[in-house]
């Protein structure tokens, strides 16, 4: 059999022009980087090193210690950290709040059915930043004064400073808890190889992702009860604010609820459209076969639903990642706020601007691993 010569071989052709789109974009990338060096040479330095100096920015709150004559990358620190508990608190929040409103919207019960419908059609139909500050403006800050604050059960008071609750601190065993916890997370692990090896006791295999998590919580629960690594604070009135325990600011609650209720009424959709892509059929027959509705909702229609609906779900926790970068207008010290305020006072605004979209990239892909690796758990495997 003659061979095909190579600069005819469709497969080394396809190869051969992939390499050379790949320099092409590569020497675009090189000459726009050298362009933007030589013109930035001519006013500053094209460097970090404003990092190191002080960043005279006053932040109205930091999950870590920080003071304004703190170095700058401490200030960008502190922002980055404030949008990190925006984010994962709001895509908890958010896929808590949307999985509800989905399954409503399918009730058949009408009232439960039109009210799930008014709110998606409220929350999608107005934009973000007119939420925020109505949530801001005539929500968070028209709450009672802190002498008159509205007490929730379970010792949590809501007021025009925010949401004060109980909160757990860390005492001296809090160390050894966590060594605990990782020599139980390895175990569940195990566990869960060892299962999955019994050639008997199908029913036991077949649980095995419900039975590792289960004695890694019980592993968790046990020992938190027998080393008390937590010390529990108790909000409590002193002064001209509350004491003891965490208080979420007015800001932070304004954003997180914004964010979770505008989302929310997205996600409502998607969980509706991947609930009714399942077939009737499949759920029909799979009560033939003798499955329980627990065994068919868990081994038929949620699994077959979240193939519709983790892609797009995948786009509405990256577009929460992404507009949580409007903390700007309730003034909360996200990494928008953060970098804001570093490149007025320096005047670095390339080098600024490029941590900042470097910093939400790689938030943004961190989302994406998540949710592919998700999403390859439940994809259709073609025999």
């Amino acid at each position: 059999m003659t061979s095909i010569p190579l600069w005819r071989d469709v497969r080394v052709l396809r190869v051969v022009a992939q390499l050379i789109f790949l320099a092409i974009m590569l020497l675009l990338a090189v000459s726009l980087c050298n362009n933007l060096t030589r013109g930035l040479q001519k006013f500053t330095n094209f460097d970090f090193d404003f990092l190191r100096s002080t960043s005279s920015l006053p932040l109205s709150e930091s999950p870590i210690p920080y003071e304004p004559h703190d170095p700058m990358y401490r200030a960008y620190l502190v922002g980055l950290l404030n949008t990190v508990r925006v984010i994962v608190l709001g895509i908890i929040l958010t896929s808590i709040v949307g999985l509800m409103v989905g399954v409503a919207r399918l009730s058949a019960n009408w009232l439960i059915a039109k009210i799930a419908h008014a709110y998606v059609e409220i929350f999608v139909d107005t934009p973000l930043l007119i939420q925020l500050y109505f949530w801001y403006l005539a929500g968070v800050l028209r709450l009672p004064r802190v002498r008159e604050s509205l007490q929730l059960p379970g010792n949590i008071f809501l007021s025009n400073r925010g949401l004060a609750m109980p909160w757990y601190d860390p005492n001296a065993n809090f160390e050894m808890w966590l060594g605990f916890i990782g020599a139980g997370f390895l175990l569940a692990i195990f566990f869960y190889v060892r299962l999955g090896k019994l050639k008997t006791r199908r029913a036991i295999r077949e649980w095995r992702a419900v039975w590792a998590p289960l004695a890694f919580i019980l592993i968790v629960i046990l020992t938190a009860n027998a080393l008390n690594p937590f010390a529990v604070t108790i909000p409590e009135l002193k002064g001209f604010n509350f004491q003891g325990g965490i208080t979420l600011s007015p800001e932070y609650v304004a954003l997180l609820l914004g964010l979770v209720l505008y989302t929310g009424a997205f996600v409502a959709e998607i969980v509706r459209a991947g609930i009714q892509a399942v077939p009737r059929g499949l759920s029909e027959a799979a009560r033939a076969l003798g499955l329980s509705y627990f065994q068919t909702l868990r081994l038929v229609t949620v699994p077959v639903a979240l193939r519709v609906i983790i892609p797009p779900l995948t786009n509405q926790y990256l577009n929460l990642t992404k507009n949580s970068s409007l903390a700007i207008a309730v003034a909360y010290p996200d990494l928008f706020f953060v970098g804001g305020g570093i490149f007025n006072m320096t005047g670095q605004t390339i080098q600024v601007i490029g941590m900042m979209m470097g910093t939400y990239l790689l938030m943004s892909l961190a989302i994406s691993a998540i949710m592919n690796l998700l999403n390859s758990r439940f994809k259709l495997v073609e025999r």
